[in-house]
């Protein structure tokens, strides 16, 4: 089985084989992407072009299953949890799309719905009915996704969200942690209750408003700039602080979403409070930036970057 990620700086590959229960690492690969995004393409040259690129990753990086499930990115869908009252799951399943309606900005009748029950009561009054996640995406983007994994002369068995793969993939099972995935492009923030996403969030600041802040405060180029801030991050001591200066109000901004997207989960979803903050994506691997992090958000914090996650999804995928 294999993984695919195109991301909006690097398309990433893995593979998995399973051994009795749980799986192992076969091979993984990743490689530099600066095109157009996926869900831009229009003409099927430029699909062309992007599986040429998938393909020659999955031939250095020595693939040989050709099964593969592949992320869309979280902005690009519709993710959100709706209460039903105590329905039964086809009464549940015959009502989502109706309900769906009301939830995402695009007629049904374009778009792919999924959901799954997240947890049913059968308490008398406002605590009780089924707690079910919506997930929906445009046709026309899951339809490009897949076009680009057979041209790249793979096969498509499933498409699901980052936020839903990130979280089988990163989440225990026996509590709720708060997860966030900071990429390139965007900070995607979910509440995974005991490996169940329950809530999610995309924010459109990220890695590169990051380099952006270094550029504009220091009079750099975005090359120089993106180099600084790999090397210096958020640490005070190195060059006067001038890098961390510059990162500190974008950062803010992070922070300051991730306390309403947990405030709203408390408040509006009647969730559990996250006990772990769990970091995944490029940026979060910036020097200094666990320990801001901790400090501002209030939690212990903890460090998922690359292949340190594979031993959690090869125990974890499809079981």
């Amino acid at each position: 089985m294999i993984g695919i990620n195109i991301g909006s700086k690097t398309i990433k590959v893995v593979e998995l084989e399973k051994n009795g229960a749980s799986f192992s690492l076969v091979a993984s690969g990743v490689v530099g992407y600066s095109g157009t995004t996926v869900d831009k393409m229009s003409e099927e040259k430029e699909m062309a072009s992007i599986a040429q690129v998938i393909k020659k990753l999955c031939v250095e990086a020595k693939i040989s299953s050709k099964e593969v499930v592949v992320s869309v990115p979280e902005p690009l869908v519709f993710t959100r949890t709706i209460k039903f009252p105590s329905l039964t799951d086809s009464e549940i399943a015959s009502a989502i799309k109706w309900e769906a309606e009301q939830y995402i900005p695009i007629p049904v009748s374009e778009a792919i719905i999924q959901h799954a029950i997240l947890k049913r009561s059968d308490t008398a009054g406002p605590d009780g009915g089924v707690i079910v996640l919506l997930v929906a995406a445009p046709r026309i983007i899951v339809e490009k996704y897949v076009k680009v994994v057979h041209m790249a002369g793979l096969m498509p068995v499933a498409v699901e969200t980052e936020l839903i793969a990130l979280s089988r993939a990163l989440s225990p099972i026996d509590k709720t942690v708060l997860l966030v995935d900071l990429g390139g492009s965007s900070t995607n923030i979910a509440i995974v209750n005991h490996g169940l996403l329950s809530f999610s969030r995309s924010l459109p600041v990220a890695g590169d408003a990051f380099t952006r802040a270094v550029s504009q405060n220091l009079q750099i180029t975005p090359q120089q700039a993106e180099e600084y801030k790999k090397a210096y991050g958020l640490s005070p001591s190195q060059l006067e602080g001038k890098i961390k200066n510059a990162l500190d109000p974008v950062v803010r901004l992070v922070v300051d979403e991730i306390k309403k997207a947990v405030n709203y989960y408390l408040t509006d979803e009647k969730g559990e409070m996250p006990t772990t903050l769990v970091m995944s994506g490029g940026s979060s691997g910036m020097p200094d930036m666990i320990s801001a992090l901790s400090k501002t958000v209030g939690m212990e914090v903890a460090l998922r970057l690359g292949l340190q996650c594979v031993n959690k999804i090869c125990r974890k995928i499809l079981t």
